[in-house]
């Protein structure tokens, strides 16, 4: 099972950010860094955010984070701690999450609810991660798409059912 690092750039909501935070803590995440615009748990006196919490339910608390400006550091800082990068979008260059192996060390990179990621960071990425859609809509809400990513990344085998003799 890979250790996981988070990635999250310019995502608007704070409902958002929250649920991921909730979503990183079940999955085992080892941190999140939260770059450009991203709410941050605290606000910018340094105050708990009743909205983050009410959502992550304290998540933030058993998940490290740390807040950059700029994409760019964020992912030559988890590059250089021997993480892959996966950014995680629909792009002509993209491979389906479920054919993709992870590595012992891979950080995921999530971007805007509506623009996603800019060309410039799918270009730091070591690889482009996407999740199919069968249906019409075309995208997924970015805690949802992070949850599914997080969760398909670092399923452990299957082991036998063991039943009661």
């Amino acid at each position: 099972m890979p250790r996981v690092a988070l990635v999250l750039h310019n995502i608007r909501s704070v409902y958002n950010v929250g649920s991921i935070f909730r979503t990183a803590d079940a999955a085992g995440v080892e941190k999140i860094i939260l770059t450009g615009y991203t709410p941050t748990p605290v606000d910018r006196f340094g105050r708990e955010r009743k909205d983050f919490k009410k959502v992550s339910l304290g998540a933030e608390k058993t998940v490290p984070w740390v807040q950059s400006n700029s994409i760019a550091y964020a992912i030559e800082l988890v590059k250089s701690e021997g993480y892959t990068v996966a950014a995680v979008e629909q792009d002509k260059n993209s491979t389906t999450l479920y054919n993709y192996r992870p590595p012992k060390k891979l950080a995921l990179v999530l971007g805007n609810e509506v623009r996603g990621l800019s060309k410039a960071s799918l270009n730091l990425a070591d690889v482009i991660l996407e999740i199919p859609m069968r249906g019409k809509k075309e995208s997924l809400n970015v805690s949802v798409a992070a949850g599914i990513a997080m969760f398909t990344l670092t399923k452990q085998k299957k082991t036998p059912l063991v039943t009661a003799a």
